[in-house]
Order: C-alpha cells, then structure tokens, then sequence
C-alpha cells in the first residue's frame, strides 16, 4: 500500500525477485543463522567440486585391499602345503629370479595361504618404490613381481595418487587439502541450519523428525533428503576432514610443528648398533610411516628365520615387514604390519651377526596417548583398521556425501525463478548478515577465521577470496540498480 504523496505502485512476484529491498541496518537476532546460512551457501557451491572428487576417489581408494586380493589372486593367494619353507630358502628363490638387484626386505606370509613378498631395489623404479617378488612359501616357486610403494601394489598406488593428488603430482596435493579444509566447516553450518529448521518446526506445532526426512514435495523434498544425510554421515565427516588434513601440504606442517612441539610423534626405532646408536622421532601423520626402507642393501647372509624369532621375543608379530641393513653396522628392522583389528605397530631392531634385540618400540608404552590416536585414525581412514567393515563404512559415506552435494546443487536449481526472470539458478541468501550482527560477535567470528586461517591456510586464503568476491559483486549490483 502507498503511502500519502507516494509514486511507488505495489511490485510484482517477478520484480521482487530481480529487486530485492535493501536491508536494514542494526542488529538482529537471527542475523547469526543468516550468515551461516550465506558461508555454507558459498562454501558449497565453490568448494563442493572439490570435496565430491574427493569423495569419489576416496570410495573408490576405501575398496582397494578387497580389489587387490581379486585382482593379484594369482601372486597372493596360494595353496596352504604341510610344512614351509625357511625364510632364507624363499628369499634365495626369489633372489635367483633377479640376480641383478640387491634384496631390500622381506614380508613372510601370515596365513596358511598367503604368498611371501621379498623385496627388492631396482633403480629402474626409481627412489620410492621397490620390486617385490612372490613366492609360494611351500613350493619355493616364484609367482611373479609388481612394482610396489611403501607395502602397497599398483592397483592401490594409483588409487591413492588419484586420491591425493589427482596423479598430478605435489601441485594436485592442494585440491585435496581445499577439500579437506573445508570439509568440517560446511558440514558444522548445515548442522546448524538443521537443528534450527527443526526447532522452528516444532514451534509451529509440526512434527519435527530428527534422523529421519520429513515428507514434502519439491524443493523442500530435496532439502529434508539432504539435511537428514547430512547428520547420518556428520561425524564420520568431521572424522575424514580432521584426519585428512595431517597429509596435506602446509595444514599437515602445521600439524607436524605441534605434535613436535608436544613430542607427540610416532617413535621410530633405533637400527644403528653400538655407540653411534642415537634415537629420532618419526612423522606419524605419514600413513605409510615405518613401512618403507632403504633401498640398497649389503649382499651378506641373514638369518631371517632368526631374525623373525628375536623379534617375536620382543612383541613383534606376523604380519609384520623386515628391513635390511642399509651397511654394516646397523641392525635388521622388524616392524608389524596393518592388520584388521589390530592395535600395535610394535618394532624391534635385531643384530644381524649375534641375533640379539638391540632395540625395540613398545606400542602400548612407547606411544603417547595422541600419538596413538592419530595412529588409528589414519589406518581407520585408509581402511586398514577394521578391515572390511572399515572399506564398507568409508565407501558408504563416501557415497552418502556424493548424493548431499548432488543435492545441495539440485536445491539450488530449484530455487530458480520460473517467469520474468533470466537467472538460470536460485539466488543466495541475501547479503547484509555481517552489518545486522553485534559488533561483538563479528569481532569474535574475525578472531576464530583469523586463527583458522592460520591453521589451514587454504581455507583462510579461499575465504578472503570469497569475501573479496562477494564485495566486488555486492558493488556492481549497486550500481546497477542505482
């Protein structure tokens, strides 16, 4: 209705649509949820690609050790004989396959129908991989050699790569650390905005459903689908985000600097014999920490039965990988291996001459509490913890975060106007939350982006970006409709 002396006429739906009314200046009380609303809108648009290839590859990388024992059957899995083979008779076996490369290690079998790995540098791999020859522990026959990287065939190589890095190399690492940065925040705003419609439903007298989607139709169909997907899945997302980050390029050395700082790394065991023996800390947020090793060895004879004996007596036991001496004066490494259910990563180093343990790592003594943590939760999130059941559970939230994200994109299309309009998408949540919150609580949302920034830089850096946009563009409406 007009006002006396008023030239303004009432506005069509249309109009309304293309024109906005300017906002209100000064506080108010929903001004907190409106920019929540606002980041998680932005934040899934422009971040989503990134964390749904993540997902993708990160489902396909869940399944690997079950592809792998289908795929590599053949130099895997082997008829379980009477009595096996000594370790040194299988190593020779091996050896006589590639009489040209210097052998690295070696992974005996751990069940009746396993095949043994030994292991092998071959330069023509290059720095960080190996050959491992397999042998039938019962027959001695060799049943073939894959390249490997740190435990792991090809199949599960390239798997990872394409997770990490989309096989481009360090440069991809940074759609992995984007995705993972921002992972935890679009998941906590959904949260939010969840728990809140609920609340406003149950006000009105509707029946709000916590863990199950209420009916509807359309838009709001879509919308309670992928709130209610959201929660089902939130912790492991919160999970996947925390743990993900340790391997990222500059969040992951920011990490690395605390958990120094703490002594809260991964022990490593001590290889070097006699006086020069000295101890360091390893990196425990490297996935694959402790299961590489040198790759050029000395060429005199180990008694890798006894080896394997010694370290028994000090709690290493199968499966478990040993590493060779890199020269004379250090001892064989034995550390255990991933297994379902297991806990430990117990190592021990075993003179090679006398057979003695000169050093070991103590799991349950030797690893601090965070230590421990991080431990699991990055063999939980590779899906080596639990076995099968920790693939199933990562590739079904895996798959849960692919239908949120289709649907978030889907909502978004269905906010579009249908007449008198040229926007092909829905608007986002209108602008102008910042200026209607308390000056307290901006200055307090400013200190935590600040402090997160600096933790994940990426997040920091993309969301100054963001900001920066969103300014840019806010200017250019104005004007425009001025």
């Amino acid at each position: 209705m007009s006002t006396p002396g008023s030239t303004s006429t009432p506005r069509s739906e249309p109009e309304r649509a293309l024109n906005p009314p300017a906002v209100t200046a000064g506080p108010s009380p929903n001004s907190g949820l409106a920019l929540v609303r606002r980041l998680h809108f932005y934040a899934g648009v422009l971040v989503a690609p990134f964390i749904l290839i993540a997902a993708i590859t990160g489902a396909l990388y869940a399944v690997a050790p079950t592809l792998e024992r289908v795929v590599y059957r053949d130099i895997l899995v082997v008829d379980p004989g009477e009595q096996a083979l000594p370790l040194t008779e299988q190593a020779a076996a091996a050896q006589a396959a590639h009489p040209g490369l210097a052998m690295a290690g070696m992974r005996p079998a751990a069940d009746p129908g396993d095949s043994t790995r030994v292991l092998f540098a071959d330069p023509a791999l290059g720095p960080d991989r190996q050959l491992a020859v397999f042998v039938d522990p019962y027959a001695g026959r060799v049943l073939g050699a894959e390249p490997v990287w740190f435990g792991d065939l090809p199949l599960s190589t390239w798997l990872d790569g394409l997770h990490r890095h989309l096989q481009l190399g360090e440069p991809g690492r940074l759609y992995s650390e984007l995705a993972a940065s921002w992972l935890w925040v679009v998941a906590l705003g959904g949260l939010a905005l969840w728990w809140t419609r609920r609340r406003s439903q149950r006000r009105r007298g509707e029946r709000a459903r916590l863990l199950t989607p209420s009916p509807g139709t359309g838009r709001s169909r879509t919308l309670n689908w992928h709130a209610t997907v959201g929660v089902w899945i939130l912790p492991m997302l919160l999970f996947l985000s925390a743990t993900g980050i340790t391997w990222s390029t500059y969040a992951g050395a920011t990490v690395s600097e605390v958990r120094a700082h703490f002594a809260w790394e991964r022990p490593a065991l001590v290889t070097a014999l006699g006086d020069s023996a000295t101890g360091t800390r390893g990196d425990a947020h490297d996935g694959h920490a402790g299961h590489g090793g040198p790759l050029q060895m000395t060429s005199a004879p180990v008694d890798l039965d006894g080896v394997v004996a010694a370290a028994a007596s000090a709690g290493v036991r199968l499966p478990l990988e040993l590493t060779l001496p890199a020269e004379p004066g250090e001892a064989v490494g034995v550390i255990e291996v991933d297994e379902p259910y297991r806990l430990t990563t117990n190592a021990a180093a075993v003179d090679p001459v006398t057979l003695r343990v000169t050093s070991s790592v103590d799991y349950a003594n030797d690893y601090s509490t965070i230590a421990k943590l991080a431990d699991w939760g990055i063999r939980m999130h590779m899906g080596f913890l639990f076995g099968v059941l920790n693939q199933l559970v990562l590739f079904v939230v895996a798959v849960g975060l692919v239908t949120v994200i289709v649907r978030g994109y889907r909502m978004w299309w269905q906010r579009r106007p249908t007449r008198a309009s040229d926007r092909l998408v829905g608007r986002p949540p209108a602008r102008g939350a910042l200026r209607r919150t308390h000056p307290g609580v901006v200055a307090a949302v400013v200190v935590v982006a600040i402090a997160v920034g600096w933790f994940l830089p990426l997040l920091g850096v993309s969301l100054v970006a963001f900001l920066v946009a969103d300014v840019a563009i806010g200017r250019v409406q104005a004007l425009r409709r001025r």
